[in-house]
């Protein structure tokens, strides 16, 4: 059984040592010449975001048609994962956990800051009027809404896709297989994966240097003997990464879903709070007109690029939220793909965007319409000088208004430590996912060293001043990746239109009983040892080099007769065997068997004694094709079985080619029938 305490390291050290030598390189030298890094990361941002600006804006609304047509589409039905799959997590978690790291930091810094700001200053007409109001929600609706989790699940459903689908490692290099195929194992794929690592690393960073400003605020605003300086927000990094350490160690079940939970309760009680103790008729009277009106101008706001009235706005606000979305898609995209498997693409991508949306826009009308409700009809005009003066304090200052002030203000400085610790431990996670190749088990030391690293970074740059050189680098780090989700896209869009091809041609094609041969007289045994035996890494590993192994070789021994070009491979590092057929224009043929990792079942060894506090695992020698993971094992099969599996699956592969001209470049010929033949000829006993 795993144990995925143990101190036995996973890293796959060509992404490990490049991504720590970066970093370490890029710190040095941030911190050694701040003001030099910043100007150059500043003309470079400026760079970008005045010639790529349209590019940004065509990429986030094509993510956003993308994913929104194959949700829609009859692929919206497909599981991620095997059929039978069901979810991990209960739909509440689920959103919880996807909710905390993807923004929870954001809603909290920005949900009364952008409206007062852009109430004040407006991108068009003039500031602090009512039709400034109404334009104020509408932007902040526009930047926290569908947009950005398009972004995210775009990502997270291209790698969750592949992951659980297809049994890639679930790491950003998969997101690349349409384009490299087996290549994401080599030199490309690390650099892929320690490219998201730097930009998971320093986005994490950065964010958590620069809003521990807004806890040392709320600090200092509950208690002003407590000052606002650096010392106090490097103690504040030490104690969340602290945190951090100790929900890392405890998983992703027992740690990140817990504290998420934990985060949405105080979320909602600071919501409910807020709406009846604030203007509470018109916050849902505004609620439903900006909602109206964002969904009214989506179109426009989407291609707005400010053409004729060409000002800074438009790179300070749009595009900076977009990229710094980009940027961060790597990390979120792939933890929201690290919990969502066995859901629909329908279900995934309904939940990725529609429920986070519609609470973000609850929020923003909640907070940011109280605030301008009060300034507005209250007399609380000076709320927005302190904001523009120091953002940090905006929603502190709000509570001035309202009943129960302090407690309130507690409970928000409690909510901004527990979603930070929640991001720096779920990127902790995923940092070490990509680090270990993808892998889903790791040992609880990597996993402290990376939320460790995460600390020091963010305190090292904020003594030394070169956090926002770091930030507009990872801003800029969106040109290329976008580039690389739009290819991901195109990719995505192909697999499953092939699924799509495979299964009606399955559908259509009348089979023979998979091993129907004189194999199959011992087989119900063979099948019934498989259904109460839960075999050990060993034992499957052990089979797979033996009798797998030995069954593929006699398979592609009758191919290279027939002049077909069979290749067998035994892949160690990532427990996999596979035979692939390989002609020049054609859709490869690959037979692949994976040791894969399961969760030990309840009913699993009644007699023995069970360690709950610690997953248990058992072993399955799964079959993969092209297409993904066929959910069926055939550890315990004799060669014969296994060769008669081989083959059945080769013929649906040739009828598949057959019927499927508008796919590929192939029909069947007459050698393609007489392989057909011999093909039926092998499957009998030697």
């Amino acid at each position: 059984m795993a144990d995925a305490k143990s101190p036995k390291s996973t890293l796959l050290m060509p992404v490990f040592l490049p991504a720590v030598i970066i970093i370490l390189l890029l710190v040095i030298g941030t911190v050694s010449a701040p003001e030099l890094a910043g100007e150059a990361f500043a003309d470079t941002l400026a760079y970008i975001t005045q010639t790529f600006g349209w590019f940004y804006m065509l990429a986030v609304a094509f993510f956003l048609v993308f994913i929104v047509i194959i949700a829609l589409s009859s692929w919206g039905n497909i599981k991620l994962g095997p059929d039978h799959a069901e979810p991990q997590y209960s739909f509440p978690a689920w959103f919880a956990m996807l909710f905390s790291a993807g923004y929870g930091i954001a809603l909290l810094f920005f949900g009364v800051a952008e409206p007062v700001l852009h109430y004040a200053s407006p991108p068009a007409g003039a500031g602090e009027t009512v039709d400034a109001a109404k334009q104020a929600m509408q932007i902040a609706f526009f930047h926290w809404g569908f947009h950005i989790w398009a972004i995210y699940g775009l990502v997270g459903l291209v790698l969750a896709y592949f992951a659980f689908r297809h049994g890639l490692p679930l790491s950003i290099r998969s997101a690349l297989y349409p384009l490299i195929g087996d290549r994401i194992y080599g030199p490309v794929g690390h650099a892929v994966d320690v490219f998201a690592i730097l930009g998971t690393m320093f986005g994490i960073a950065t964010t958590l240097g620069l809003s521990v400003a807004q806890i040392n605020a709320g600090l200092n605003y509950l208690w002003p003997v407590i000052p606002v300086d650096v010392t106090v927000q490097i103690i504040a990094i030490a104690i969340i990464t602290g945190l951090a350490i100790f929900s890392v160690v405890a998983g992703l079940d027992k740690g990140v879903k817990r504290l998420s939970i934990l985060n949405m309760g105080l979320a909602v009680l600071l919501m409910t709070f807020v709406f009846f103790a604030g203007p509470t008729i018109h916050i849902l009277e505004s609620f439903l007109q900006n909602t109206g009106s964002y969904l009214n101008n989506i179109i426009e706001r989407t291609f707005n690029l400010q053409a004729y009235t060409r000002s800074d706005w438009i790179g300070n606000w749009t595009l900076f939220i977009f990229g710094w979305t980009i940027a961060w898609a790597p990390f979120v995209g792939l933890f929201i793909a690290k919990i969502s498997r066995g859901r629909t693409i329908r279900q995934f991508v309904m939940g990725v965007m529609l429920v986070p949306s519609i609470f973000t826009f609850l929020w923003f009308s909640i907070f940011g319409d109280t605030a301008l409700h009060h300034i507005m009809n209250e007399g609380y005009s000076t709320l927005i000088g302190f904001v523009q003066e120091d953002h940090a304090i905006a929603l502190f200052k709000l509570y001035e208004v309202l009943p129960l002030t302090s407690i309130a203000s507690f409970v928000t400085v409690i909510l901004i430590i527990t979603f930070f610790v929640t991001s720096s431990d779920s990127g902790s996670l995923v940092i070490d996912s990509l680090a270990s190749g993808g892998a889903s088990v790791t040992p609880a030391w990597q996993r402290v060293f990376w939320a460790s690293a995460e600390g020091i970074v963010a305190a090292t740059l904020l003594l030394t001043g070169g956090l926002s050189a770091l930030q507009t680098m990872t801003i800029a780090s969106a040109l290329p990746f976008s580039i690389i989700m739009m290819i991901s896209a195109l990719g995505l869009w192909r697999a499953l239109v092939i699924e799509g091809h495979q299964k009606e041609s399955l559908q259509s094609y009348v089979q023979s009983n998979r091993l129907s041969g004189t194999s199959g007289r011992g087989l119900w045994k063979r099948r019934l040892a498989g259904l109460v035996n839960f075999p050990d890494r060993d034992a499957v590993q052990t089979f797979a080099d033996t009798t797998v192994a030995k069954a593929m070789r006699r398979v592609q021994r009758e191919l290279e007769k027939s002049e077909w070009p069979a290749q067998f491979h035994q892949d160690e590092a990532n427990s996999r065997l596979y035979l692939e057929v390989i002609r020049e224009g054609q859709l490869d043929f690959i037979y692949e068997v994976r040791i894969v990792e399961h969760p030990l079942p309840g009913f699993a060894f009644p007699e023995m004694a069970h360690d709950n506090s610690q997953e248990e695992f058992y072993y399955r020698a799964e079959v993969f094709l092209r297409l993904g993971g066929q959910s069926y094992d055939i550890y315990g099969f004799d060669q014969q079985d296994i060769i008669t599996d081989i083959l059945d699956q080769f013929e649906k592969y040739l009828h598949f080619l057959h019927i499927s001209p508008g796919v590929l470049p192939w029909n069947m010929s007459e050698h393609d029938d007489m392989l057909l033949t011999e093909a039926g000829n092998l499957k009998q006993p030697s």
